[in-house]
């Protein structure tokens, strides 16, 4: 049995506990992770030290939680940034997470280090109303299409959409009827009124706000 890396006094207990359980892959990568989020760097290299693998997932829930110091140390470490399924329903990589998230000093970092993005970064600072995320992204040669604007629509950021049509942003029914369901009627008035195609589904879903189109 490999011996144990020496731990701060707090951390004892995890020690004990962890030299009493079945180390398997999966529980150890649990571990691993949970720690990332929390943001506890001490009981991360620890983890990894006796074993806990640094996986996609570590880079990404770091920089969701902007948690720089984790960040930088698993990203010097070898960990990978990009992973191999999607978790938020859409989230996969670290620069991804960042953006969704508001971490823009992770962002910069992660991108400035080799993290790969693509028009997932854009969409997700959309929809969560980060527009100088979305800036610095588009400044920076970050690619976008039609879901930003879905997601600005979806999530009522007007002035996010404003500026994203302003600066060549395509977009689609999609940004008329997910403005709908949130009932957005500001936003799909001026998105129609600016070129913005809408369907029946955009119909369907203003009338359960009674509206009339």
């Amino acid at each position: 049995m490999r011996g144990h890396a020496s731990l701060p006094l707090d951390m004892d207990i995890l020690a004990f506990s962890f030299g009493h359980v079945s180390k398997d892959a999966h529980g150890m990568a649990l571990l691993a992770l949970q720690a990332a989020q929390g943001g506890h760097f001490e009981i991360l290299k620890w983890a990894h030290e006796n074993g806990c693998p640094l996986i996609a997932r570590t880079c990404t829930l770091a920089a969701a939680g902007g948690h720089m110091e984790i960040l930088k140390w698993a990203g010097e470490n070898g960990c990978p940034w990009d992973g191999s399924r999607a978790w938020d329903g859409r989230i996969t990589c670290a620069a991804a997470a960042a953006a969704f998230y508001g971490q823009l000093e992770a962002l910069k970092w992660v991108k400035e280090n080799g993290c790969p993005w693509n028009e997932i970064t854009c969409s997700s600072a959309a929809g969560r109303g980060h527009l100088d995320i979305l800036k610095w992204a588009r400044e920076n040669g970050c690619p976008w299409d039609e879901s930003t604007s879905t997601e600005a629509a979806e999530g009522g950021h007007f002035e996010i959409l404003k500026w994203a049509r302003e600066n060549g942003c395509p977009w689609d029914e999609r940004t008329c009827s997910q403005a709908a369901k949130n009932g957005h009627l500001e936003i799909i008035q001026w998105a129609h009124e600016n070129g913005c195609r809408w369907d029946v589904l955009t119909c369907m879903q203003s009338c359960c706000f009674g509206w009339s189109l």
